[in-house]
């Protein structure tokens, strides 16, 4: 991962190297990676179809 970029990793992550982590990007743009290959692939999103995402995830899941 840059060292330039915040990175926040997701709070429903594990122990362990399976976690999503996220950072916004130059222009406002949404940063996404995996924490088992930080220096990897990193996918780039808008932040509105980041929020369509999650929204459709928080949707299809109930957490307790």
């Amino acid at each position: 991962m840059p060292a330039h970029d915040h990175w926040q990793k997701s709070s429903h992550c594990p122990q362990g190297n399976s976690c999503l982590h996220v950072a916004t990007g130059a222009g406002g743009g949404i940063k996404l990676t995996e924490s088992g290959d930080p220096a990897g692939v990193v996918l780039r999103t808008t932040p509105g179809a980041w929020a369509a995402l999650v929204r459709t995830l928080k949707e299809g899941c109930h957490l307790d």
